[in-house]
């Protein structure tokens, strides 16, 4: 699943808890550990969750 594979990858690039991300992003804490479980987002949540990694990228790039 490309969208887990690129959330495990900018939690651990920023040191961020699944939990905080779940929650900033989708407004879901338990989010990450449902993609782990093999929930199946659809368009519009995938789409803030990558919005919300290039965002966070660019506003904490330094």
């Amino acid at each position: 699943m490309y969208l887990l594979r690129e959330i495990e990858k900018f939690l651990r690039e920023m040191d961020m808890a699944w939990t905080k991300f779940g929650r900033l992003s989708v407004r879901d804490p338990r989010f990450v550990e449902d993609l782990r479980n093999g929930r199946q987002p659809g368009k519009k949540i995938s789409q803030r969750a990558e919005h919300f990694m290039n965002k966070w990228r660019a506003d904490h790039a330094g």
